[in-house]
């Protein structure tokens, strides 16, 4: 799955790598932001829904502004919404965060942001929201 995903985004990551390094103005800039969000949740999108393991489903990527958005769905029966989010969530966001800083750099460069929102397969209540930018990956080191 990941050289999937690498063979998928490398045009559109160096794209955000390019933009980085030219002088634009602040508006081009975050048009192109936008743009290349909007790209990359149309490229993902293509292969979906996708089992990622027994609990978890990718069942929609999309743009909001410059935000790249991951939406999933947890089916972790038998434990309830409240299990889930009082036993998962500082788990989640430490594994999340430090996954998205070492592999989407690029992104994150570009100040592309990402978002991963995790719902419950059974309310369909989100469960989980996980915003990480550059500064997210800065609480890391």
């Amino acid at each position: 799955m990941k050289f999937l995903l690498t063979a998928i985004l490398f045009p559109i990551l160096s794209f955000a790598s390019n933009i980085t390094t030219q002088e634009l103005p602040l508006d081009k800039m975050q048009e192109q932001n936008r743009e290349i969000a909007r790209l990359a949740a149309a490229e993902l999108s293509k292969s979906l829904p996708q089992t990622i393991d027994k609990h978890t489903k990718l069942t929609k990527v999309e743009a909001q502004d410059s935000t790249l958005v991951y939406i999933y769905e947890i089916d972790a029966a038998p434990k309830s919404d409240a299990q889930i989010k009082q036993e998962d969530h500082g788990r989640m966001k430490k594994a999340i965060t430090h996954g998205v800083c070492s592999g989407s750099q690029r992104f994150l460069k570009a100040n592309i942001a990402i978002r991963y929102i995790y719902n419950s397969a059974h309310s369909k209540n989100e469960l989980f929201r996980f915003d990480i930018d550059a500064k997210s990956c800065e609480n890391l080191k």
